[in-house]
């Protein structure tokens, strides 16, 4: 009976706790509780939906009332409401202060510790230039006077050269040979002038007596001789076309056509002391003219006449100088833009706009301007220089930086001739010395085969220019 009565009474509280506990295990051990995490159920036992019901229907008309009061009433309540709400949530787009366009980025930290190096920029690489002529050749008779004009080079690669009363021709084309063209006797000479034609074949030769002889340089023979125009020596001579034009010491400047019989077609008269320095622009339109008395005019093609009345019609006058003006030179780059170089009291270098008569610079050499030749393949300015330097000088334009100086004459270097590339230059001075440089030439060109007899190619001009 106990046994039984109480195996019952476990028995019954058993199943009766576990009716209870419907989660524990059978065996009476308690399982313990896991929480699901994936489901949520709320519990609904808390909610009277019926309360829940009458709080929405009776409340909501009272709201509604009380909210319609109060638009009614004030306005301006609810606009400030939606400006707190538009703040608060940031869409306001209302500031005082804004910029015109976005922030920039925020640079990375590693960017800010490596900047990636400019770009190197390509200089272009400096030309060679020769300080030492190629080739030196003796002149003997040669004359020191500041206002004569006896070298040219020709456009068929003939150098003339004057030596007292006789004109020499000299020609690289056969390793150098020089040639007699002519003698004048010496109630004409000496001779004082020398230009050649553009064909390269005619050459004008001034003299003493101011005569002007024209020769064919291919047969040596004179084609005509040209008189009256000057009352003294001619000391400039200038071809534009078949237009010859010389400058004399009696100031005066005429043009000729070589083509007519007529000797005189044109006159300049400007002038009050020897015209020295005579040069045609490219376009053959405007003429340069140097004097003695420091003066430069600048003459039109269409201003000149055969009239007396209308000889005096020049374009520019420039009175900048305060010396002699011998050496002028037009620019082959620049329209209109002129180099001139005065004498020994001067000692400038200037440039002159032609156009409108503006000076647009100057700067002074420290010695005696005899010639000057533009680059035609650069922007580069040679110019010869008397006392005190005696030598060359190579200047960058248009900001005259001396780029070279080429040493060599021992006194004062009176002419200058290009070649007709372009690439040599033929200098004069007065110690009887002839010098061939290549200061234009490219610094990739060839040079000539050395002479076997020294480093100086010298003495073989002919037997009339050896010692």
């Amino acid at each position: 009976m106990d046994a039984g009565s109480s195996s019952t009474v476990r028995g019954r509280s058993r199943i009766g706790y576990r009716s209870l506990h419907p989660f524990l295990p059978i065996n009476g051990n308690p399982r313990p509780y896991r929480h699901n995490a994936e489901r949520y159920i709320p519990n609904r036992s808390a909610m009277d939906f019926g309360f829940a019901r009458y709080q929405l229907t009776q409340s909501a008309p009272d709201k509604e009332g009380e909210n319609a009061a109060t638009e009614s009433t004030s306005p301006s309540s609810k606009d400030a409401y939606r400006k707190c709400l538009a703040k608060a949530l940031g869409v306001d787009r209302t500031r005082i202060l804004a910029f015109r366009n976005k922030p920039p980025l925020k640079t990375p930290p590693y960017a800010e510790q490596y900047s990636p190096p400019p770009p190197m920029k390509h200089r272009k690489r400096q030309r060679s230039i020769p300080l030492k002529p190629e080739r030196t050749l003796d002149l003997p008779g040669f004359l020191d006077d500041f206002y004569l004009n006896l070298l040219d080079w020709g456009s068929k690669g003939v150098l003339s050269i004057a030596l007292e009363d006789t004109v020499y021709l000299w020609s690289n084309a056969n390793g150098g040979s020089t040639s007699e063209l002519v003698t004048v006797d010496q109630e004409s000479g000496p001779v004082t002038s020398v230009c050649w034609a553009p064909d390269g074949e005619r050459i004008a030769v001034g003299l003493t007596s101011s005569d002007i002889q024209l020769w064919d340089s291919q047969s040596n023979r004179l084609l005509r001789t040209l008189r009256r125009a000057h009352e003294s020596r001619v000391l400039s001579l200038c071809w534009n076309g078949s237009i010859l034009t010389s400058g004399g010491e009696d100031g005066k400047i005429v043009n000729r056509d070589v083509r007519t019989r007529s000797q005189v077609i044109q006159r300049y008269q400007g002038h009050q002391g020897e015209v020295c320095g005579l040069k045609w622009s490219s376009s053959g339109e405007q003429l340069a003219s140097g004097g003695n008395d420091r003066l430069i005019y600048i003459w039109n093609l269409s201003m000149s006449s055969s009239r007396p009345q209308n000889q005096n019609q020049w374009l520019h006058r420039f009175e900048d100088h305060t010396s002699a003006v011998k050496a002028l030179a037009w620019c082959p780059f620049q329209r209109n833009l002129l180099a001139s170089g005065g004498g020994d009291n001067d000692r400038c270098i200037k440039f002159w706009n032609t156009s409108t008569g503006a000076r647009l610079n100057s700067v002074h050499t420290d010695s005696q301007v005899c010639s000057l030749l533009w680059n035609k393949n650069g922007r580069e300015l040679l110019s010869s220089h008397g006392f005190t330097d005696n030598h060359l000088a190579l200047w960058k334009y248009p900001s005259m930086t001396k780029m070279a100086e080429l040493t060599g004459h021992t006194s004062r270097v009176l002419h200058m001739a290009p070649s007709p590339d372009g690439s040599m230059v033929a200098s004069a001075a007065a110690d009887e010395s002839l010098r061939f440089w290549r200061v234009f030439g490219d610094h990739d060109t060839p040079k000539p085969a050395a002479n076997p007899t020294g480093s100086e190619a010298s003495g073989n001009f002919s037997r009339y220019f050896i010692r």
